[in-house]
C-alpha cells in the first residue's frame, strides 16, 4: 500500500477561543462620568468664578453626545457561550460597588459646597443641576443593582436611591413597569404626540401610587404589617430622612431647600429616561385582552458607546426588558430594536424642547413599527390628529 492510499485521519475540531471582553477595563469610565460632573467646586476653589459650576452641565449635555458621535456605535455582542462567565465574574459586580460611595460622597459634599462657598444665585442654579446628575446616576446605579437577586445587591439599591428620595423606583420599576411597559396602563410608557413636560406629571405620580400600591399587596399576601420595617419602600426612606437630617443638623435647616431642589432634578433625569426608552411603542393584545410579551421592537435602543460606558449598558433596553436579570455586561444589541439617533446625553436636550422631539422622533417612530396606527401607543386625543398629519391608515383586524 503506498502512501497515497493511507486513509486521512478526521481533523480535530479547531480550539474554541476563550471569549476576551474588550470593553472591561472601560467600566472604569462608569465611576468616573459620575464623579466628573462633581468637579464643579474642585474646580470654583481653583477660579472661583460661576463658569466653573457650570462646565459640569456643558459637559453632560455637549461634550458627552459629541464623544457619542465621534465613537460611534458598538453592536457587538458576547457570545451566549460567554455570559455565565461573564456573569459569575466579581469584577463587574466590584465597579458597581464601588460607585455607591462615590456617589454618596458627591452628593454629600455639593451638599456643603451650596452652604459655605457663597455663589450666586446663577452658580447656585448650575451646581443644583450637576447635583442632579450626581443624583441621577445613582438612580441608574440602583437601576442595574436593584434588579439582582443578592440580598446584598438589593440593599445597595436602597442605599443608593436614598440620597434623591426615590427609593420606591425599585419596587415601581422591577413589579410595575417592566409588568405594563409599552401599554397604555403603564405611567413610565411616553406616548405619541405627548410631550416631556405633560409625561412629568403622570409618570412621577402614576409611579409613586404604583409603587405604594403594589407594595401594599405584597406585604398582603406575605402576612406582614404594611407599616413596618418589613415595608421596603420606607426602608430607604428612613435613610433618607436620617441623611437629610443629619446635613440639616451639621450645615443648618435652610440646605433643605438645596436637597430638594437638587433631588427634583434628579429624579426627572428618570423621568427624562423613561420618556425616550418607549416613546410610542405598542405592545399588541390578543382576543382575550392579554398583551403580548415584551420584545425588543417595544423599547428604543442606542448603541453609541460613550454614553453607554456611562451607563452601565442601561441604552441595551431591549435586552434588559427581555431578560431583567442579565447584568449589564451581558446585554446585547438587536437588529430588530429601533434605534435612537444619539445616546441618552444628547436626547435628552432633544426631549425638553418638544417641537424638536416630535420632527426627530416622529418619522422614526413610524418607520419602526410600520406605519401601522394599531402599533401606536397614542396621547388620549392625539390620535385622530397624527394619523391625519402622517397619512396613517387605519388597517382592519383581518389584516
Amino acid at each position: 500500500m503506498t502512501t497515497a492510499n493511507l486513509p486521512i485521519p478526521p481533523s480535530s475540531p479547531a480550539p474554541v477561543q476563550p471569549y476576551v471582553d474588550r470593553k472591561r477595563f472601560a467600566w472604569v469610565l462608569s465611576l468616573l462620568v459620575p464623579l466628573s460632573i462633581a468637579t464643579g467646586p474642585l474646580l470654583w476653589f481653583w477660579y472661583p468664578h460661576t463658569l466653573m459650576l457650570w462646565l459640569p452641565v456643558f459637559f453632560v449635555y455637549g461634550v458627552a453626545p459629541a464623544l457619542d458621535w465621534m465613537l460611534g456605535t458598538d453592536t457587538s455582542n458576547p457570545p451566549e457561550s460567554a455570559v455565565p462567565g461573564l456573569e459569575a465574574d466579581p469584577y463587574y459586580r466590584r465597579v458597581t460597588f464601588a460607585l455607591v460611595p462615590l456617589l454618596w460622597a458627591a452628593f454629600i459634599g455639593a451638599a456643603w459646597f451650596s452652604q459655605v462657598a457663597g455663589i450666586t444665585w446663577v452658580g447656585l442654579l448650575g451646581l443644583i443641576i450637576s447635583t442632579g446628575g450626581v443624583g441621577g446616576f445613582c438612580i441608574n446605579l440602583g437601576h442595574e443593582i436593584g434588579h439582582k437577586r443578592a440580598p446584598l445587591e438589593r440593599w445597595l439599591a436602597k442605599l443608593i436611591l436614598a440620597p434623591t428620595f426615590y427609593g420606591h423606583f425599585t419596587i415601581e420599576h422591577n413589579r410595575g413597569h417592566h409588568r405594563d411597559v409599552a401599554t397604555p396602563q403603564d405611567p413610565a410608557s411616553s406616548r405619541m404626540g405627548e410631550s416631556i413636560w405633560r409625561f412629568v406629571w403622570r409618570e412621577m405620580p402614576g409611579a409613586w401610587r404604583r409603587a405604594w400600591a403594589l407594595e401594599r399587596e405584597r406585604t398582603r399576601l406575605d402576612g406582614q404589617a404594611f407599616w413596618s420595617w418589613h415595608n421596603e419602600i420606607l426602608q430607604p426612606a428612613a435613610i433618607t430622612v436620617a441623611l437629610w437630617a443629619a446635613l440639616c443638623v451639621w450645615l443648618g435647616p435652610q440646605v433643605l431647600v438645596f436637597l430638594v431642589l437638587a433631588s427634583l432634578w434628579s429624579n426627572f433625569q428618570l423621568t427624562s429616561a423613561n420618556y425616550i426608552e418607549h416613546y410610542g411603542l405598542l405592545r399588541q393584545q390578543d382576543a382575550n385582552g392579554r398583551f403580548e410579551t415584551c420584545k425588543p421592537q417595544h423599547s428604543w435602543n442606542s448603541n453609541h458607546v460613550f454614553s453607554n460606558w456611562a451607563t452601565f449598558h442601561l441604552q441595551r433596553h431591549s435586552d434588559h426588558h427581555a431578560h431583567p436579570l442579565r447584568r449589564y455586561q451581558s446585554l446585547r444589541h438587536f437588529d430588530e430594536a429601533p434605534q435612537l439617533p444619539s445616546g441618552y446625553f444628547g436626547m435628552f436636550p432633544i426631549a425638553y424642547v418638544p417641537p424638536l422631539w416630535f420632527a426627530v422622533m416622529d418619522k422614526r417612530l413610524l418607520a419602526a413599527v410600520g406605519r401601522d396606527p394599531a402599533r401606536i401607543n397614542f396621547a388620549p386625543g392625539q390620535r385622530e390628529r397624527l394619523v391625519a398629519k402622517y397619512g396613517l391608515v387605519e388597517r382592519s383586524p383581518e389584516r
